[in-house]
């Protein structure tokens, strides 16, 4: 049987849906940095209704989990966590910076990938990395840091190509001149976390509702888990 997944992604500007039902993928992607709460459930609904199921038919549930904006990780967070508890569905948390990654492998062919993120602050969040067959191998572990600090870590070759608003955002990096193909991604698509999700399954990467965290990287930010339900 084909397995059904669902993905959501608001951890950025973008508000993300995607639907693997059938093997045929559907996805809704909007800008929409102030009005995830009140667009992701419809945009989820309109979906499921265009396949003509519920979200009890859903096999597992993918989620962004960050790093991006506090509000937006916990609204995706939050959201995929209610959808699971109320449908007994398996979660998949996805970083969204590999979910670029992902996405340029499939439209560039690209396999070594820099991936930023506007954090504000003079910050991005950050990472690099490899492809290795089916997989991404994090090659520049997942950070929140200045411009400075993350060229220091390129690990860069010609074809190296950056995705994500960081690098428009902060002129320390064009300035370097580094031989890299800055691309056109600029935003994680939950479309691109469907591939993910099946080598993460492979590898039984799968939570609870009760166990998923979302990913903010700066240490000052919290997320308290829901209670385990008592036994009467």
């Amino acid at each position: 049987m084909m397995t059904t997944i669902l993905a959501l992604d608001t951890a950025t500007e973008a508000c993300s849906v995607a639907l693997l039902n059938n093997g045929k993928i559907s996805t809704l992607d909007e800008i929409s940095p102030r009005s995830h709460t009140q667009r992701i459930l419809p945009m989820i609904d309109e979906l499921l209704t265009q396949a003509k199921i519920q979200i009890k038919d859903i096999d597992y549930l993918v989620f962004g989990r960050g790093p991006g904006s506090f509000t937006g990780v916990r609204v995706g967070v939050s959201v995929a966590q209610g959808l699971a508890m109320g449908a007994n569905l398996p979660l998949i948390a996805i970083s969204n910076l590999k979910a670029m990654a992902e996405e340029a492998y499939q439209k560039l062919g690209a396999e070594n990938i820099i991936a930023l993120i506007d954090a504000r602050m003079n910050e991005v969040y950050f990472a690099q990395f490899s492809r290795n067959g089916d997989e991404w191998n994090e090659i520049v572990a997942e950070q929140v840091c200045s411009p400075e600090k993350a060229i220091q870590q390129f690990q860069v070759s010609e074809k190296t190509v950056v995705v994500g608003t960081g690098w428009a955002a902060y002129s320390q990096f064009s300035e370097q001149n580094l031989p890299l193909v800055v691309s056109e991604i600029t935003l994680p698509s939950s479309r691109y976390m469907l591939s993910i999700a099946h080598a993460e399954i492979a590898k039984g990467n799968v939570q609870s509702a009760l166990e998923i965290e979302p990913v903010y990287l700066r240490n000052e930010v919290t997320w308290e888990k829901l209670p385990h339900k008592k036994e009467l």
